[in-house]
């Protein structure tokens, strides 16, 4: 398997089975995507889709539940990744951390 070298850049990542992650894109090999900074988008709203939420963030973010980044995850099982542009990586940072 060979480790596609990437330009770290802000990315979503849909996964099979493990959900959507929003984190800089460290590696790629195949389907294993690893992310630091990395936050799982658990609930979002003021996006109808991924690719808004890419494009322009989210417009509700007291609405939206992302929980605490962790500072790596390997993603065994991405199926999407999505570049984000600045204005919703700053978004997607902004929102306030969801606890349970």
């Amino acid at each position: 398997m060979t480790v596609k070298k990437v330009a770290k850049k802000y990315v979503i990542v849909r996964t099979f089975s493990a959900g959507v992650f929003a984190g800089t894109l460290e590696s790629q090999k195949e389907k294993e995507v690893t992310l630091s900074n990395a936050r799982r988008l658990w609930y979002w709203d003021g996006a109808a889709s991924l690719s808004q939420l890419a494009m322009e963030g989210t417009s509700k973010p007291q609405n939206c539940k992302f929980p605490v980044p962790v500072s790596s995850i390997i993603l065994t099982e991405a199926i999407e990744i999505i570049d984000t542009t600045e204005k919703a990586r700053k978004s997607i940072e902004s929102v306030k951390i969801w606890k349970n």
